[in-house]
């Protein structure tokens, strides 16, 4: 088949075909590096649009396999990739363990570590409340460089290829208020995206737009090659939930509350649910259900087109981590110390640990691991 070029030529078939060989590859290239397989929870919702699901087939209940003690408390979340387990602490150190909870390596930051750790390319990247992103040797622990921002980094980085430059960008969120994109190779400047304030979240991307909330009560949709505003969508208050994005569609709460559903092509609210308390996690996206914890001890389940509330759990505690949806279950961590695990179709409890500390952390998943952590400052895995 052929088309007409304006100047009436033609491509033949042949062209035609190497052409999309070469999107293929292209693509297939992308979809490696995309990727989320079983044994490798890369990032903070484990992938870059952010949706908190993993294909591991959870069983119905878990034991306490190890624990590892760190010096302070920890909000930072773990990543698994590599048969090693990363995380930050606010003793100031990133921490890499093995899969039997033994120390790998350490890197001393000198100050606290909140943010989540990104794998890429054999490369954990991570922010420091001294506002610096360090690039680390994932077998090592050797400092590759660091970039240097004006704020307090919070959020994990986000990645995202460039064809232009046929190289990878990562980006990360600033308290002085700047979305930094930084050549993940040599740690230079490629462009900086200015907000009206504080960046908490980590940045979302479907490849082409990342998409963050901030404390200027917008959520920004940025190009990621060029830095440029696309979209900005008024929410009218602080956003520290970092947005997943599922086809059109992109998800966030803020802190009084609102918890959203927006089309992303057409810029647009499709429906808001109110009053579901205080915002401060992620949701996670599996089929037609968005789930999201909150700081009224609830964690709900809503209907991805409509916002309809499909089902809601009550905790003992405020819900200040993000849920991971593996296949048919959910885990949610809260602050009353205890991991749970529920139906993903109903809501109901499967199963639930008490860790007596209260969780702020993320649970990582891998297959016949999870591991999560506490303000006691202590990391935990479960196996099965």
């Amino acid at each position: 088949m052929c088309r007409t070029l304006p100047n009436g030529g033609f491509i033949n078939k042949e062209i035609n075909m190497k052409l999309l060989l070469s999107i293929i590859f292209l693509f297939s290239i992308m979809s490696k590096n995309y990727a989320q397989d079983k044994d490798c929870w890369v990032s903070f919702r484990g992938n870059p649009e952010q949706t908190g699901i993993t294909s591991v087939e959870l069983p119905d209940s878990f034991n306490l396999l190890w624990s590892f003690q760190t010096e302070d408390n920890i909000k930072s979340s773990p990543i698994i990739c590599n048969k090693t387990v990363f995380i930050g602490s606010n003793d100031g150190y990133i921490y890499a363990l093995n899969l039997d909870g033994s120390l790998k390596w350490k890197f001393n930051t000198e100050t606290s570590v909140e943010a989540p750790p990104l794998y890429l390319d054999k490369t954990i990247y991570v922010g420091s409340l001294e506002g610096v992103l360090f690039a680390l040797d994932a077998e090592t622990g050797k400092e590759k460089w660091r970039y240097i921002t004006d704020g307090q980094i919070s959020g994990s980085a986000g990645w995202a290829w460039d064809s232009d430059t046929k190289s990878k960008n990562v980006f990360v969120g600033s308290y002085d208020s700047y979305l930094h994109a930084v050549d993940a190779q040599t740690g230079d400047s490629v462009w900086g995206y200015k907000s009206d304030n504080y960046i908490n979240s980590a940045p979302a991307t479907d490849g082409q737009i990342a998409v963050f909330g901030g404390c200027d009560g917008n959520l920004h949709f940025v190009d990621v090659i060029t830095g440029k505003l696309k979209n900005k969508i008024g929410i009218g208050t602080y956003i520290a939930s970092s947005a997943a994005i599922s086809g059109n569609m992109v998800f966030t709460g803020d802190y009084d509350g609102g918890f959203y559903g927006i089309n992303m092509l057409e810029n647009t609210i499709l429906w808001k649910h109110e009053k579901a308390g205080e915002i401060i996690g992620s949701p996670a996206i599996s089929g037609n259900k968005v789930i999201i914890g909150t700081r009224s001890k609830n964690v709900f389940c809503f209907d991805k087109m409509t916002g309809e509330i499909l089902w809601k759990f009550k905790t003992p505690g405020k819900v200040e981590s993000s849920p991971v949806i593996a296949k048919n279950k959910v885990l949610i961590s809260s602050t009353d110390g205890r991991i749970f695990m529920l139906d993903l179709k109903t809501g109901e409890k499967i199963w639930w640990y008490e860790i007596g500390s209260p969780i702020f952390s993320t649970p990582a998943v891998v297959d016949g691991l999870i591991v999560v952590a506490a303000q006691d400052g202590a990391i935990y895995g479960f196996g099965w």
